[in-house]
């Protein structure tokens, strides 16, 4: 079945995938079809646009959808699209449409994620993680004038997917361990999946108790994702869900753990005929989840389908170290595009990429300015992510602009909270496009640059050797972080100071 219907003069859409939020917005000369049934890609989906115009497009099972030229054109296969047009502003429309198909969810949400910067020893440490090098790492994150946050052990600590409890030979004394971090300041996650190593004690226990996605013939589905072949939870299994709430509660009452990094739970590595104990299909697999994760107060996840409301700290899929779309010009349009369909509390990624072979390939040869320009992009967003350690890959001199983005982030910080708080309570966005700040003045294409809040713009360089860039300014009195006025309602060429983006407070 479809519906279509004619754009509105000068009316700009966003949504669906923040994965593409680089090519966004969508409007009258785009020429465009999106596949909105299933979560093709590796970050969160939500079957929903929003447009300038203050008219939106909800469909509960997804849809395809095609823009073209002047028109879209909706194809739905189970319930009907809904298009609301009572509203006249982006914001007008977003309030609507997430109070009525996506409210914000019961639970909290770990404050300390967005008090400090984040660390994560992915790029660190890869696969060989171990005791001795995360304590190394955390020391050397306070060693080098860095302060102490949420410290995220990635993939490894354990001796294979399913069993999660702490591989003895690597981590010896655990327990201890996180003792220590946390007497230096840090929370303690774990990185985990919902896969499980065929061939072990767990596949077995969870095989026989019917806790595992199977095929059409009883067996176990075994998926083929990027570290082999595993079978997968089924999340719709009561049991199931007490299994793993068994698993992780000794990790946190017996060893301290904080939280969990919940990884992968990728709709395309489920598949279209499982058999689960409850009906679901691959996008309620991925949801079901998110949903898990959400009860955890120190969470990560980097793909969802439809987790919009939930209380989750949402990642940016792994960037290449790179300036294009694929790397640094992706992280701001990918953010505003994750806020305006429901994730408020988000993360872009770990600073310089987290695409960890663009380190080991290029050891000798990484771009130090990259790196230094999104720690600038990140200081003033939800949450700011450090994997490859600043110390070792950059020049006393460009650590020290890190540290200052570090330090410009704490000053605002005060008021970084208090809109995460807002967003726990309202699911409004914390990085907001400029439209939806300043309707009607001609914005809606602006995605290099965000406000944080209502009063404060913000605008990195994210081009490489640039010492300036373009900035619009909306209506009214701005001024920039050294007491210089500027009047609004311009387009004007600003240069930041070193180590820092442009920073402008709307006055009035």
């Amino acid at each position: 079945m479809n519906i279509s219907f004619e754009l509105l003069e000068s009316e700009h859409w966003y949504g669906g995938y923040s994965h593409h939020g680089w090519a966004q917005p969508f409007g009258g000369n785009s020429e465009i079809e999106l596949d909105l049934t299933i979560n093709n890609t590796v970050n969160q989906a939500m079957p929903f646009f929003v447009s300038t115009k203050g008219r939106y497009i909800w469909c509960a099972d997804g849809f395809h959808i095609q823009f073209k030229k002047d028109s879209i054109s909706i194809d739905y296969f189970k319930s009907e699209p809904i298009l609301n047009a009572q509203f006249n502003t982006l914001k007008e429309a977003y309030n609507d449409a997430r109070a009525k198909h996506f409210p914000v969810q019961k639970g909290s949400i770990g404050m300390n994620l967005f008090t400090a910067p984040q660390y994560n020893t992915w790029i660190e440490l890869t696969f060989n993680q171990n005791q001795m090098d995360v304590m190394k790492y955390a020391a050397d994150i306070t060693g080098h004038g860095l302060p102490s946050g949420v410290l995220m052990i990635d993939d490894g600590w354990s001796d294979y997917y399913g069993k999660w409890s702490f591989n003895k030979e690597k981590f010896p004394d655990a327990k201890q361990m996180i003792e220590d971090l946390h007497q230096q300041g840090f929370k303690v996650m774990l990185w985990i999946c919902p896969f499980i190593t065929p061939d072990t004690t767990e596949f077995r226990f969870l095989r026989d108790h019917n806790m595992l996605i199977q095929t059409n013939d009883k067996e176990p589905f075994i998926t083929k994702w990027w570290n082999g072949y595993s079978a997968i939870l089924d999340m719709s299994n009561p049991n199931t869900i007490k299994w793993l709430d068994q698993q992780l509660g000794v990790l946190m009452k017996e060893f301290g753990v904080d939280g969990f990094k919940f990884d992968a739970g990728d709709s395309v590595y489920y598949c279209d005929d499982m058999i689960t104990n409850r009906p679901t299909d691959q996008n309620t697999q991925s949801r079901l989840w998110a949903e898990y994760g959400s009860k955890y107060e120190y969470n990560e996840f980097r793909v969802t389908w439809k987790a919009a409301g939930l209380p989750l700290m949402q990642r940016l899929a792994d960037k290449n170290h790179s300036w294009d779309e694929h790397g640094i010009q992706s992280l701001i349009p990918n953010t505003l595009v994750q806020g305006i369909t429901g994730h408020p509390f988000v993360c872009t990624d770990m600073i310089g990429g987290g695409e960890y072979l663009n380190f080991h390939q290029n050891r000798q040869h990484l771009d130090e300015e990259l790196f230094v320009r999104h720690a600038e992009i990140a200081c003033l967003l939800p949450t700011m992510q450090f994997s490859a350690a600043p110390w070792r890959v950059l020049s006393p001199e460009n650590f020290d602009l890190i540290k200052k983005s570090v330090q410009l982030r704490n000053e605002y910080l005060p008021l970084i909270l208090q809109l995460v708080e807002n967003a726990r309570l309202t699911g409004e966005p914390i990085a907001r496009f400029m439209d939806y700040v300043f309707p009607n003045q001609g914005l809606e294409n602006i995605n290099d640059q965000f406000m944080l809040g209502n009063q404060i713009l913000v605008a990195p360089i994210l081009l490489k050797d640039a010492t300036d860039r373009w900035v619009r300014l909306p209506k009214g009195i701005w001024k920039d972080r050294y007491g210089h006025i500027l009047e609004g309602g311009v387009t004007a060429v600003l240069s930041p100071t070193e180590g820092e983006p442009i920073v402008l407070e709307l006055q009035s």
